[in-house]
């Protein structure tokens, strides 16, 4: 039997970098997956792309800071897959700026998607994972959670989404609900490449640059989080709840 075998899964930002593994990943170990991104064409991408999964996955166009397009999302998984077991919330935005460069749209929307994202679509969720006894919600973090020059919203985002997953776990844990947060440390995705071009640097110079400092020596891959996910995703996962797992090739500060 496989790992996720019956489990429904939702995954917010699913259509490429880091979200698109982790689908790729629960899929693989048996799971329906329902794809949840605001980008059309890149979910007829993924669509395409997982065209062998066919009959497991689903894609909705979704802006998870509205908690309207967040209840209506989890109300068509249900009535598609008839529950919902795994709710990944992944989706975000990086608006990078000096704290005295940064504007008011730079703020409120990393927090929207970030913070409000995962609150929407957290509430919106859980009342199936309590009338079904059991439940994963596992929150994206980042080290950028303990603070990162030129990051104030997205540190602040990150940080958020720690308090908010333990407060989770606290009021949700007696429903067989675990909440706990992944937070990676550098991974190769199209995100640290726009960051590269925003420093003036190649990416091979800016990977070179931070690899450096890891201890393992190599960058993170997609990869490496997707397997965190299926860790703490899985039924012997139920005793580890309200957890901050940092996936960052070290030890964090």
């Amino acid at each position: 039997m496989s790992r996720f075998e019956n489990k429904t899964a939702i995954v917010t930002g699913g259509s490429r970098g880091i979200g698109l593994e982790i689908v790729k990943t629960l899929l693989a170990d048996g799971a329906k997956v329902a794809i949840l991104d605001i980008n059309e064409e890149e979910l007829a991408n993924c669509k395409e792309a997982l065209a062998r999964f066919e009959n497991s996955i689903v894609t909705y166009k979704t802006d998870v800071s509205s908690g309207e397009d967040a209840n209506n999302a989890i109300n068509n998984v249900v009535k598609e897959f008839g529950k919902l077991d795994i709710l990944i919330n992944n989706a975000g935005i990086t608006r990078d700026n000096m704290l005295f460069k940064m504007t008011d749209s730079d703020w409120d929307s990393v927090m929207s998607v970030h913070l409000n994202g995962a609150f929407n679509m957290s509430r919106a969720a859980q009342k199936h994972m309590v009338d079904n006894n059991f439940g994963r919600i596992i929150n994206i973090s980042s080290v950028s959670a303990l603070g990162n020059r030129g990051q104030a919203n997205y540190a602040t985002a990150k940080a958020g989404l720690q308090g908010f997953t333990k407060t989770l776990a606290i009021e949700l844990g007696k429903f067989g609900i675990t909440s706990n947060a992944i937070a990676p440390g550098f991974i190769e995705t199209d995100m640290t490449k726009a960051t590269a071009e925003r420093m003036g640097l190649s990416f091979e110079e800016y990977r070179k640059l931070l690899v450096q400092d890891i201890p393992v020596q190599r960058s993170g891959n997609p990869k490496d989080i997707a397997n965190a996910v299926s860790f703490l995703a899985d039924e012997d996962s139920s005793f580890i709840n309200g957890q901050v797992l940092y996936v960052a090739g070290g030890p964090t500060v």
